[in-house]
């Protein structure tokens, strides 16, 4: 098997470039941005804030550094899964990094979906606007009444009425559905009874975010953060009429959608966690080297040696991981690359939290504070454990897949 994870020579330097503008253009503006956040409605972006943002993106769109994850696609780089993880680990190094470069999510697993499943129509009217970075979207999967960690209980009410679905229920944890950008949501419902295969009673239909019977009840926190303007909402859906052909390949399709969308989506959240976990690790070897206690370096102190290492050797173990996940990916056998995707689906945000946790001891109070990134990242690579799938799900596939390797019986 030639398994290879090398970047083309193109590539590299499209890397490079990628690595200047976060280190020396996004970076920079990252405090200024976030303080603009409790100014005013958290739920909309100052005219400050904006013009950060919108500024970044212009600038990444015209110097052609834009839309990455269309990996395998004529509208992007051509990138191979392998190619793009290299990207998106640097992303993963700010909190602006993925929308500046018009990389985000849930926006590249919705578009993913409008460009593999959606009509022409679809394809106008919102991957369009989503691939030029006009707006954003919504995914509505996890429900508060069911356990979603098994989409196959998945039950807001879809139900044909003329040329319409009617939707009623509730949906929770809708990532970017709190963004005054957020245009359309893609929404996983149930339209079978349960007399069909239970893989076959769920289907995903397009729903414009503006559509009457939609409300928004709360933003869900996060230890306490709401996450503004981006926001995990909680919504509820009262007779919410959407015209049929909104629905995507027909009733009964929403699983093979499903897996679709999210098997990028999770190896695309792992590689940003790594670029989260170099950071950290970075915060912490600068912390370790400036900062003195009891007359030495704090690097110098206790088994920080080490703690440095062990994070050092942990990144480059969960990187390997990724990189193999993706290469998998490219080799287009969805069942094969399944396995080693959970894998670092449970590995990545693991690590990522040991460390962010490490450059947090280091920093003391300071690292649970305000004053460094590393509290808020903490916050979100904690949820990603719980994101597209909790550890306990991905670890019972990979050891269903070993299992199998050894019995003929269903496990």
């Amino acid at each position: 098997m030639n398994m290879s994870f090398v970047l083309r020579e193109e590539n590299r330097a499209l890397l490079e470039r990628v690595r200047d503008m976060i280190r020396n253009e996004i970076m920079p503006l990252e405090e200024e941005y976030q303080a603009e956040i409790n100014k005013g409605d958290r739920w909309q972006y100052t005219e400050r804030q904006a013009e950060i943002l919108e500024g970044l993106k212009a600038k990444a769109k015209a110097a052609g550094l834009w839309n990455f994850w269309l990996t395998d696609s004529d509208k992007g780089f051509g990138l191979t899964t392998v190619e793009y993880a290299y990207f998106a680990e640097e992303m993963g190094k700010t909190p602006l990094g993925a929308e500046v470069f018009n990389c985000s999510a849930p926006d590249t697993g919705n578009m993913e979906v409008f460009e593999r499943y959606g009509t022409e129509k679809m394809k106008e009217q919102w991957l369009k606007p989503l691939l030029a970075g006009e707006i954003r979207s919504a995914y509505l999967m996890t429900e508060p009444d069911v356990a979603s960690s098994d989409a196959t209980n998945i039950s807001m009410s879809c139900v044909r009425d003329g040329d319409d679905y009617v939707l009623n229920g509730e949906k929770w944890w809708s990532s970017g559905a709190g963004d005054p950008r957020c245009k359309v949501y893609i929404v996983m419902v149930k339209t079978g009874g349960d007399d069909l295969p239970k893989h076959k009673r769920q289907s995903m239909i397009v729903v414009p975010a503006d559509t009457p019977g939609i409300e928004i009840l709360r933003p869900m926190e996060v230890y306490g953060h709401d996450d503004a303007p981006h926001g995990h909402m909680h919504i509820r859906f009262t007779d919410v009429r959407v015209p049929a052909e909104n629905i995507l390949l027909g009733e009964g399709r929403g699983f093979e959608i499903a897996q679709g969308r999210l098997g990028p989506g999770r190896i695309h959240h792992c590689m940003r966690a790594i670029g989260q976990a170099e950071m950290a690790l970075e915060q912490m070897c600068k912390r370790a080297l400036q900062r003195e206690a009891f007359g030495k370096k704090l690097a110098q102190l206790g088994a920080n040696f080490d703690i440095i290492a062990e994070c050092r050797m942990e990144i480059e173990m969960a990187r390997l991981l990724c990189l193999k996940a993706a290469w998998y990916m490219d080799q287009g056998d969805a069942r094969a690359a399944a396995p080693w995707i959970s894998q670092i689906k449970v590995v990545a945000p693991r690590v990522a939290l040991k460390v962010i946790d490490e450059a947090v001891q280091m920093f003391g109070g300071q690292g649970v504070s305000q004053d460094t990134p590393l509290a808020t990242a903490w916050t979100h690579v904690r949820t990603l454990r719980l994101a597209d799938g909790p550890d306990a799900v991905h670890r019972r596939q990979v050891a269903r897949a070993e299992l199998k390797k050894h019995t003929q019986e269903k496990i």
